[in-house]
């Protein structure tokens, strides 16, 4: 049995920064405002159409500058083509067994998905300017009509990748041999749920600013929101019983910021403001997805920061 090559563990504390914090989160929300659109696409009604073209405008910014967040942590980001391409040969570099080789390509392939999505967004409308950009409101939310054929394929094909990048960067750290990114095979799919929770939130409060609360779409989003925040309580639960003993990196500070600033206010709190909300007609979504995007991000600070204490 051939082993992979020791580069693609982490030794030692990478060091992370801040901006790879933003990366892991806006990348979460590049994949899962894109897979909700895909499934609006392919299952929603037509009314809800602006919710679908909210998360293609959504995704595609997200996931070009989490590439750029990632090029930046590189030790000479000028290289990153690296990733990509062999520098000898010239061909496409792929490493199977490399779990950054495998997530280059995903968000290379992903970000295409975006890219065709955002265009045929404004296709639609065949309008190419922005005369209301400076008032916050794009002339494209405003015609609803069906999507292709050609662009439901896309959404769908964009859909399974974005799914992949929404989880991709939580089983990125558990390939590592770092204390609590390794002690548990649970993080892909923390960071699953987790970007689905703050995706449809994000979704919620965009929907709220351009008015359209009445939506079906957006009761079927907080319905959604309040499912997944149910189970991403649930896997978060199952993550620390499978640290075993090294649970212990979350007894400190990082276990106080996740309960007080993850489960109570990010999660707990926004579960009773759903539930809340499903008895008033016109329910103010943007204090229940506020918290939970200010959770989510905060998850990602304790997983990754966590580990770098340590």
């Amino acid at each position: 049995m051939i082993d992979a090559p020791s580069s693609t563990w982490f030794t030692t504390n990478p060091h992370w920064q801040w901006y790879i914090v933003c990366y892991f989160f806006l990348g979460g929300l590049a994949g899962g405002c894109y897979f909700i659109a895909a499934l609006i696409d392919q299952f929603g009604r037509v009314e809800d159409r602006p919710l679908a073209r909210i998360g293609y405008y959504v995704a595609f910014p997200a996931v070009l500058i989490s590439g750029l967040l990632l090029t930046v942590d590189l030790s000479r980001p000028l290289r990153f083509w690296h990733m990509l391409i062999e520098r000898n040969t010239l061909q496409p570099m792929i490493k199977p067994w490399s779990p950054m080789s495998f997530g280059s390509w995903a968000l290379m392939i992903f970000g295409i998905f975006t890219f065709l999505s955002f265009m045929g967004a404004i296709a639609e409308e065949k309008s190419y300017r922005w005369p209301s950009f400076q008032r916050l409101r794009f002339p494209v939310f405003s015609a609803v009509r069906p999507p292709t054929i050609g662009g439901k394929i896309v959404a769908l094909l964009g859909g399974i990748a974005g799914l992949f990048i929404a989880g991709y960067t939580g089983v990125l750290l558990a390939v590592t041999n770092r204390p609590i990114w390794a002690d548990t095979p649970l993080l892909g799919m923390l960071f699953t749920v987790s970007a689905a929770s703050t995706s449809a939130a994000l979704l919620m409060l965009l929907g709220q600013r351009y008015g359209w609360r009445t939506l079906p779409g957006m009761a079927a989003l907080q319905r959604m929101d309040g499912l997944v925040l149910a189970l991403e309580l649930l896997v978060l639960i199952a993550v620390c019983v499978s640290l075993g003993s090294a649970l212990h990196g979350w007894l400190n500070v990082w276990g106080g910021l996740l309960i007080g600033g993850v489960v109570v206010p990010g999660i707990l709190i926004p579960l009773v403001m759903s539930w809340r909300h499903r008895h008033q007609a016109r329910p103010n979504f943007a204090t229940l997805a506020m918290l939970v995007l200010i959770g989510g991000f905060l998850l990602r600070v304790v997983v990754i920061f966590s580990s770098e204490m340590i």
